[in-house]
C-alpha cells in the first residue's frame, strides 16, 4: 500500500503535440502500477488536447474549474464534481473553457 497526496508529487508541463496551450500533469501511479494509469491534469486558460482515442476505457473526474468534453458528435460543459466515462476507441478531446482553467483526474487501464 502507498498513501500519498498529489501536492507532494512533481508536476511537469505537458509537451506532447496533442496538447494545445499550457497543461501540467502529475502522474499518480508512475512506478506503482502496471495496470492502471492515473494522473492529475491541469489545463490553464482555454488549454485542451486534440482529438484522440485510447485503447482502454477512460474516466475523467473534474476536481476544479470549468471545462469542455467533446466527441465528433458535439461538445458538453463539465465542472467540478462531474465524472465522464469515455469508452475505448471513442474519438474525443477535453480541456478548459476559454477564460477558465480546469483540473481533472484521468484514470484508465494501462496499455499491455
Amino acid at each position: 500500500m502507498n498513501v500519498f497526496h498529489p501536492r507532494n508529487l512533481p508536476s511537469e508541463r505537458a509537451t506532447h503535440p496533442m496538447f494545445v496551450g499550457t497543461v501540467y500533469i502529475q502522474r499518480l501511479t508512475e512506478g506503482l502500477s502496471q495496470q492502471i494509469q492515473a494522473s492529475v491534469v491541469s489545463f490553464k486558460d482555454g488549454a485542451r488536447n486534440t482529438f484522440h482515442t485510447h485503447d482502454n476505457d477512460q474516466i475523467l473526474v473534474v476536481t476544479e474549474g470549468e471545462g469542455i468534453i467533446a466527441t465528433e458528435g458535439g461538445e458538453w460543459p463539465m465542472s467540478a464534481g462531474d465524472v465522464v466515462f469515455i469508452p475505448a476507441g471513442e474519438s474525443h478531446w477535453h480541456g478548459a473553457q476559454p477564460g477558465h482553467s480546469m483540473t481533472h483526474v484521468s484514470l484508465f487501464g494501462a496499455a499491455r
